[in-house]
């Protein structure tokens, strides 16, 4: 049988390549952006508790209720604004599933979305299934800053989405109040759609701020925001997340999920409703990575690599410039066979593969891990 592929240059996903090298090599994974540490217990427990008690039919297709409430009040407490439970806030399996779904609700073939690399792999693939083009703004080390002249450029007719990702994976940079305000300057008076990705907004460091386009009007007005409990909670595994957005934009995005997932979770669900009444349960997070983060750097401090330090998410870029010429691939193969520690090339999200000698490190491990691996960076 003869096919054409949707993807024909895809390559399997770095994190998987990399995860199953580190295992396959008994090596201190830092590549995948997950956890080496158990989450909560009270939250497992209520999980448990939820299937105990026979929630293990299907949720309502947006979510279940009482968690779209607690998605609201954390949004009027946090930033000052509303998200109406009702129709303006739906539950997912993950942020993946809606960056895909808002992707494909909108995304018509020839359509144009302008993307800022490096960037998170799912955008891409998303954006080319739906028929659209990316149009690739390349960020540069160490700081990574929009020029936003640049983006001016890039928009005509045909574009159709800006997708933003805030803080930033893979570089560990924010986005100021000035960004913000220069994209809402750009997207005023158009018809494009603002996709922000915000799965790191509890996870901030350094008195940062995140700007949510929630806090501004007219951006609030035409984007949707993405967002991770698995990655806020320590739990990535169970892939569950949400969006929220406007009603007019809302109505469109159900309109796939109710056929691409349908719903999510039940007992999950229940759980996480509980467990947001404590506000401290996200509130606390950025304190707890930025130890993590502090601990890491002060452990490399004495190495070869060089870094500026991550602004948020718990990943931090490094430069090895210092070390060595090879490209960032064949390195991150290299240490995680020969040296035993897995990283993540950073060419790997670039436009065209620009090695910039990066590799991105997580630092969501156990402090015997991040002493562990930095104990090999340092040897290197």
């Amino acid at each position: 049988m003869n096919h054409q592929s949707k993807l024909p240059n895809l390559e399997t996903t770095i994190f998987s390549v990399m995860s199953a090298l580190a295992h396959k090599h008994k090596a201190i994974n830092l590549s995948q952006g997950f956890p080496d540490f158990k989450g909560d217990q009270k939250l497992i427990d209520l999980v448990s508790a939820n299937m105990s008690a026979g929630y293990n039919y299907y949720a309502p297709m947006p979510g279940v209720f009482k968690l779209r409430e607690a998605i609201a009040k954390k949004y009027d407490a946090l930033y000052s604004s509303s998200y109406h439970p009702e129709n303006e806030i739906t539950v997912t399996a993950g942020a993946t599933q809606a960056i895909y779904t808002a992707i494909t609700a909108f995304i018509r073939p020839g359509d144009e979305v302008i993307v800022f690399r490096p960037a998170y792999d799912c955008y891409i693939p998303s954006i080319e299934l739906n028929g659209g083009k990316a149009i690739s703004i390349q960020l540069h080390k160490p700081m990574y800053k929009i020029d936003w002249n640049e983006v001016a450029s890039a928009i005509n007719n045909n574009t159709k989405m800006i997708i933003i990702n805030t803080p930033h994976n893979p570089s560990g940079t924010v986005f100021s109040e000035d960004d913000m305000l220069q994209l809402q300057k750009l997207t005023n008076n158009t018809n494009i759609i603002v996709l922000s990705d915000e799965v790191y907004e509890h996870i901030i460091f350094d008195s940062e701020k995140h700007q949510s386009v929630c806090l501004f009007a007219s951006l609030k007005s035409r984007s949707f925001i993405t967002a991770s409990f698995g990655k806020t909670f320590h739990n990535t595994g169970w892939k569950i997340g949400y969006c929220c957005a406007p009603k007019s934009l809302m109505d469109e995005f159900v309109k796939v999920h109710q056929f691409n997932v349908f719903s999510v979770n039940h007992p999950i669900q229940l759980a996480l409703a509980d467990y947001l009444e404590e506000p401290n349960h996200y509130l606390e997070l950025s304190g707890f990575f930025q130890q993590k983060r502090d601990l890491f750097l002060n452990l490399i401090k004495g190495s070869r690599f060089t870094f500026k330090p991550s602004k948020g998410t718990y990943f931090q870029a490094l430069d090895y410039s210092n070390i060595s010429e090879e490209n960032d691939y064949d390195l991150a193969i290299k240490l995680t066979k020969e040296n035993g520690i897995a990283s993540i090339p950073i060419s790997v999200f670039n436009k065209d593969k620009l090695d910039e000698k990066m590799l991105r490190f997580c630092f969501a491990k156990t402090n015997d891990t991040l002493k562990r691996g930095a104990e090999i960076l340092c040897n290197i």
